[in-house]
């Protein structure tokens, strides 16, 4: 089961520096993750990472994982085990769920709370493939396939549709009567003329008028 989780403001603690562990960081901090990372070293990229602010950046090693996980005060809401020791990471994760943290291993699913699926993410669509942690590189291609399929106008679409929700909900109380204007709407092929042509404010007010004409009056506009 996929769940679109919410990181926005929570502490999230990463062990370990490398590529992989970048390329994780970099998820969570569109999601808005506090994130913190324990390395030895770090690349240019994480440094530049903290130069601008978004990250805290913590030079050591865990040599005791009991030690290390027990001085951690306050708990991080979620730590990720990503260093190049699959023991450690193992051990950190079993450790961190026993202090009542979420774990995720980064070479290791089956110990993990969660796997991180390859994101096809195109403005307002965001689509997660996963493949179980079977194979993550196959999980990337058909992200890559899902991307090249999505239309600019799908976009557009979901916009125009987003900016009359609130409109469409209070003006047709019946939801059947409100899916059968909403597929009016995004089968209009003056609406999808208007929008490929990046006329998005004609597109709007052809969607408007759809939805005036199935209930014979104007409406307030609440854009």
């Amino acid at each position: 089961m996929l769940i679109d989780f919410k990181f926005s403001g929570r502490e999230v603690l990463v062990i370990g520096g490398g590529r992989e562990s970048y390329r994780k960081i970099l998820k969570f901090l569109e999601d808005g993750a506090k994130v913190k990372v324990v390395s030895r070293t770090f690349t240019d990229e994480f440094k530049k990472l903290q130069k601008s602010g978004r990250i805290e950046l913590l030079w050591g090693e865990v040599k005791n994982v009991h030690t290390f996980i027990e001085g951690l005060k306050p708990k991080p809401f979620l730590l990720i085990a990503a260093t190049d020791d699959r023991y450690l990471n193992t051990e950190l994760a079993v450790k961190a769920r026993e202090a009542g943290c979420m774990v995720y291993a980064i070479d290791n699913p089956a110990i993990s709370d969660f796997t991180i699926p390859a994101i096809a993410n195109l403005g307002e669509v965001k689509v997660a493939i996963s493949t179980s942690g079977k194979s993550p590189a196959m999980a990337g291609i058909i992200r890559r396939r899902i991307e090249e399929a999505i239309r600019e106008e799908d976009i557009l679409k979901i916009r125009l549709l987003g900016m009359m929700r609130k409109t469409i909900k209070e003006a047709i109380p019946d939801q059947r009567t409100r899916k059968v204007i909403i597929y009016e709407i995004l089968e209009s092929p003056e609406v999808l003329m208007a929008l490929r042509e990046g006329k998005f404010d004609e597109a709007y007010s052809l969607a408007k008028k759809i939805i005036e004409d199935q209930l014979g009056g104007n409406l307030k506009n609440n854009r």
